[in-house]
């Protein structure tokens, strides 16, 4: 007899996905007050959503994107090859098993894949925001999923993880919403941005707004500002590899050309950037790469405030995960982490991978991290052979 509240596991990848929409909000009512005091409205939040939600709708995992990602975490899309962006962990028999989990992603506010941002229609104006968008917040972001949540009919979730700047909205949940989630896996991510962090992402800023075709943030239905949003996405690529990694992908190899010594792109590590560019310039809008680097730039957990109040009341678990290689994110901050959590009385484990891989780690280092997260989640949550049940 099949046991209450738990789905049968398999292992392999899911059938096709379906991206979903949710809407909140509008004028009348003032929609979504953002940390900056201005109010948006109405604001429609883009999701999927893998496995099936139990009967007591106990079993549901939040998994929140890094900066270049958005709600296709997982599956595939009807007559699409590709699969979501950490399909390697999410599905049945995986980190993120759908056989005993409903797993939702969302796509970020001021997000371009689904999500309301600078390329949405105004209701005000009838014309995409651009610039009139408003400035927003790590926070910002981590109130809508928690309004999605509530749509959904789910009181508490049994984790929410993400890497990088997904990381960063992991912390948010943990700070805003403690009695809200059982656990929290912050991955490869900071409290806060460093001055090496925040002057990279400027870096890329400029090269956007340097972009003739960027127009003041208004160059909707016209040329794109391609070149300098490719740009930013090469300067963004390189911090998320390691020394290691690009020696062994590329070397010092050439492409084959009988062109004379230019400046065109003769090694394959030129060719790759610029390969990576031109396709981020596809499916990235450049108003939101400003708009999202801008709030994580802008990300303090702490505020200049000691830790000791910030999760206290919270019973969640934390699991910090990091990666020696990783420069963009260097290990000392997920160690800052696991001490703010330890000051707080937070229960929490901290785990090193050895990878070379650098930034990217968090989504290559797949098996590993399948390990550590699943051995967490069953440890905290639930024990098939004893209990027949979730223990959330």
């Amino acid at each position: 007899m099949e046991k209450k509240g738990v789905l049968k596991a398999g292992a392999g990848s899911m059938e096709a996905v379906k991206t979903q929409y949710f809407t909140f909000g509008d004028l009348a009512t003032g929609g979504l007050v953002l940390d900056s005091g201005e109010k948006i409205a109405p604001v429609t939040i883009a999701y999927e959503t893998y496995g099936a939600l139990n009967s007591e709708k106990s079993n549901a995992v939040l998994i929140l994107h890094a900066l270049s990602g958005d709600a296709h975490a997982a599956g595939s899309h009807a007559q699409e090859q590709s699969p979501g962006w950490w399909d390697a962990m999410i599905g049945p028999g995986k980190a993120f098993d759908t056989g005993k989990y409903f797993v939702i992603c969302s796509n970020v506010l001021g997000g371009c894949g689904g999500s309301t941002g600078p390329s949405s229609i105004n209701p005000k104006t009838s014309r995409a925001y651009a610039l009139d968008f408003p400035l927003i917040t790590i926070n910002d972001m981590t109130r809508c999923q928690k309004k999605l949540i509530e749509h959904l009919g789910i009181e508490k979730l049994v984790s929410v993880a993400g890497g990088s700047m997904g990381g960063m909205q992991v912390l948010s949940w943990l700070a805003m919403y403690p009695s809200s989630i059982k656990s929290a896996i912050p991955i490869a991510t900071s409290m806060k941005h460093s001055p090496q962090q925040i002057a990279f992402n400027e870096v890329g800023r400029q090269a956007i707004i340097s972009d003739p075709h960027w127009k003041s943030g208004n160059y909707y239905g016209s040329a794109l500002p391609a070149k300098g949003l490719a740009v930013a996405r090469m300067i963004g690529h390189i911090t998320y590899m390691s020394d290691t990694s690009m020696n062994e992908k590329f070397g010092r190899q050439k492409k084959n050309t009988t062109e004379p010594f230019k400046f065109t792109s003769d090694f394959e590590v030129e060719g790759y950037l610029r390969y990576r560019g031109d396709n981020f310039v596809k499916r990235f809008d450049a108003n939101s790469y400003l708009y999202i680097t801008k709030a994580m730039d802008n990300f303090d957990l702490l505020e200049g405030k000691g830790p000791e109040g910030l999760f206290r009341g919270t019973d969640a678990r934390v699991l910090v995960i990091a990666f020696k290689s990783d420069w963009l994110y260097p290990a000392y901050q997920s160690k800052d982490i696991v001490k703010a959590c330890k000051r707080a009385g937070v229960q929490v484990s901290y785990c090193e991978i050895n990878s070379t891989y650098g930034h990217d780690a968090f989504l290559l280092e797949t098996e590993e991290e399948t390990r550590l997260i699943s051995h967490f989640l069953k440890k905290a949550f639930y024990d098939y052979e004893v209990t027949g049940r979730y223990e959330v």
